[in-house]
């Protein structure tokens, strides 16, 4: 089963690095932040419009998910960050989640 095709799941327990690494060439785009703590992706638009709407389609899936990620918008980027906060690091909900976005 693809990762886009996962469910998050509640008090996931956080990943190891080997797993992170795994996972990492799943979501294309994606990167690691220093502290292995956190994915992220900056996705570009052709204007506002677009990347708000992108940004809409996103808030559907993380409520979906009950994951929600930090997000940086701008005219024509939105850079979003996964993590979860309560395994303080990275879970497989994190991973589910950017792949469900980068579906959109």
């Amino acid at each position: 089963m693809s990762l886009s095709e996962k469910r998050s799941v509640h008090r996931a327990k956080k990943l190891e690095p080997a797993g992170i690494a795994a996972l990492l060439c799943e979501v294309p785009g994606y990167e690691l932040d220093e502290h292995h703590s956190a994915i992220s992706k900056v996705y570009r638009f052709s204007d506002f419009y677009e990347t708000i709407a992108f940004v809409n389609a996103l808030a559907y899936i993380a409520n979906q998910e009950d994951h929600h990620p930090d997000l940086a918008i701008s005219y024509a980027t939105c850079k979003v960050s996964f993590s979860t906060h309560h395994a303080d690091g990275l879970t497989e909900n994190d991973f589910i989640c950017a792949a469900r976005v980068n579906a959109l």
